[in-house]
């Protein structure tokens, strides 16, 4: 049972929080397709995730990795294969298509597919100007100070 959510009353009552009720709407359609292949999503250190995809079956001509503008999407489509000799096929092969919305600063670093898991390595990178920094509070000299200092040469060198 799907149940849809109206963000409406939300977007009256905020500024600038509509990137967020716009992942949650799509990430409440991407429910619907299919689950398949599975697959698991692990935080690997503090500014690292790796998202590991159960494609047996599959090989590195079959598989499509696409990143753009926040959005990671994998592929598979495997090659017709011919049906001949096959007594029994439980090993699916059919194509597939999994979205992965990725937030701000996170990019994909790799890319393995060994023993039939494909694993992507991702990392989020700040950007240095965005980076918290911390800064310096001068002290500027009273302008008295200067004064005074300059009338008290002038007398010596009378």
């Amino acid at each position: 049972m799907a149940t849809s959510y109206d963000y409406a009353p939300l977007f009256r009552s905020s500024v600038g929080f509509d990137r967020i009720f716009n992942l949650l709407e799509n990430a409440q359609r991407a429910r619907s397709i299919s689950d398949w292949p599975p697959y698991d999503i692990v935080k690997s250190g503090d500014d690292s995730y790796r998202i590991s995809i159960a494609v047996a079956g599959f090989a590195e001509d079959d598989l499509d990795i696409t990143f753009q503008s926040n959005l990671l999407i994998v592929t598979g489509k495997k090659q017709e294969a011919t049906n001949e000799g096959y007594l029994h096929r439980g090993i699916a092969g059919r194509p597939f298509e999994h979205r992965f919305e990725l937030a701000d600063h996170v990019r994909v670093k790799g890319a393995d597919l060994r023993n039939g898991l494909l694993s992507i390595d991702l990392v989020r990178e700040i950007p240095e100007a965005l980076k918290p920094r911390k800064i310096h509070i001068q002290s500027t000299p009273t302008l008295a100070k200067p004064a005074a200092a300059a009338q008290i040469e002038a007398q010596k060198a009378a």
